[in-house]
């Protein structure tokens, strides 16, 4: 078999390991033997997301991942589906800014079919992608949009912000769903020429975890994905380094029909892969990861100012990640004294630090968060994969428990100090329209 090196290494995570192999023609596969369970989860990365897009065809790469599961050469329409389902297996797909992945979960001995099948559509979607099927797929990604985005209470609040944090031109400026106007204008030829361009195995990891035979699996592996050619006209993404900090407090505010009011921010973080991020990952579930959070503590339980407090860490590896913060006032309390009661709790903390009780609690959440992705066969194959497309080594993955461990309360201070700042955030208020209240009058008084 034409493979290349193959290199197997014991991690830090209860022992679990994983064996690197590459194809001839440049597709990346990563082994993780677990007999636990008769199970084996297979897991393809594309290296391909929203950022890859080019302003006027946005939503390509999200429009994709909905294609994928409408037929192939051997495949015919929602055959994909049909078969993993029918043999007792689970699937599903999903877009970011930084890649497009696939996966399954199958009964062990239905390992070779959840294999072909990923071959077959990497290898021949072009066959039988046409007019009908982008078009039908194209109505779907846009009901999609409306479902989550355009409809629902607050549904625009992640693309309003991320427009906010990254600037116009900036590869992460618009959100994986894509535009309408964009959707409508893709061709044919755009969506062939998109899928010949990134589609192609040199761009792809597949990792396979579970109750596998290794041999038996490489063997099914070059059976079904070596004779797939590789393409070589992929544009690397375009830069997407910024300033530490925004340098200003950006601001928003939209008047929708909302239940309450809300507070929301982006605040720009090291990106993922560094220390930094890790410290910012700790920082921030400290501050907001939970009931025990200073946030939820502050807003909810002692001022009773807010339903809902939470901060969280959006990890890009490509560009500077995302603090997260979102607040529910209740009542009718007002957004600036949520936000002067938010800036308070995150002075303090600039100032004082973590106390030792706290970094010990965010490490435990964390480190029992990344056990519990490892410990399921999908949740080691994804995490494997997403080392080894964005930062080139799966076995990264398996010691990402350690690396959060090794961070010292100084560094989770000190990053909080430098960013989680009022220059160094995207502000969106939520005020419900006077319609929102006059209705809410109007079911109170027919409740009567």
């Amino acid at each position: 078999m034409p493979m290349g090196h193959t290199a197997t290494e014991q991690a830090g995570s209860g022992g679990l390991t994983a064996t690197e192999h590459r194809l001839a023609n440049g597709l990346r596969v990563v082994l993780s033997e677990d007999h636990l369970t008769p199970v084996a989860a297979v897991c393809l990365w594309y290296d391909v997301g929203s950022r890859h897009e080019v302003k006027g065809r946005t939503g390509l790469a999200h429009l994709f991942e909905h294609l994928m599961f409408q037929g192939s050469a051997q495949v015919k329409g929602n055959g994909h589906f049909e078969l993993v389902q029918g043999a007792g297996g689970s699937l599903n797909g999903t877009t970011s800014f930084e890649r497009t992945n696939y996966f399954e979960t199958m009964p062990a001995h239905e390992l070779e079919l959840a294999l072909w099948l990923e071959a077959d559509r990497m290898g021949s979607l072009l066959v039988a992608l046409d007019e009908e099927s982008l078009e039908n797929q194209r109505d779907v990604v846009k009901n999609e949009r409306r479902q989550r985005y355009d409809n629902v209470p607050y549904g625009t609040a992640f693309e309003k912000l991320t427009a906010m944090a990254y600037p116009e031109g900036h590869p992460y400026h618009h959100t994986p769903i894509g535009s309408m106007a964009d959707l409508d204008a893709a061709s044919l030829e755009d969506a062939r020429a998109f899928f010949r361009t990134y589609y192609a195995p040199n761009n792809a990891v597949l990792s396979i975890v579970g109750d596998i035979d290794p041999e038996q699996t490489l063997a099914w592996v070059e059976k079904y994905f070596g004779s797939i050619p590789s393409h070589d006209g992929k544009q690397p993404p375009r830069d997407g380094s910024l300033p530490e900090t925004i340098g200003d407090q950006l601001r928003t505010v939209v008047k929708e029909d909302v239940p309450s009011r809300a507070l929301m921010a982006a605040y720009r973080l090291p990106q993922d892969g560094s220390r930094e991020a890790d410290a910012a990952d700790l920082a921030l579930t400290i501050l907001g990861g939970g009931e025990s959070s200073r946030l939820y503590n502050r807003l909810v339980r002692r001022d009773r100012s807010a339903v809902a407090a939470g901060f969280g860490l959006l990890r890009l590896a490509g560009a500077p990640s995302l603090g997260w913060l979102d607040v529910k006032t209740s009542g009718g309390t007002e957004v600036p004294a949520i936000e002067a009661a938010v800036d308070e709790e995150l002075a303090r903390f600039a100032e004082e630090g973590p106390t030792p009780e706290e970094m010990e609690r965010a490490q435990a959440q964390l480190e029992r968060e990344w056990l519990d992705r490892l410990a399921t066969v999908s949740g080691r194959a994804d995490e494997l994969c997403r080392f080894a497309v964005l930062f080139g080594d799966p076995q990264l993955a398996l010691t990402a428990v350690q690396r959060v461990l090794e961070i010292s309360p100084l560094e989770v201070q000190a990053v909080a100090k430098a960013r989680l700042r009022p220059d160094n955030r995207a502000v969106l208020v939520y005020e419900p329209t006077a319609q929102t209240d006059a209705a809410g009058t109007e079911e109170e008084e027919a409740a009567k």
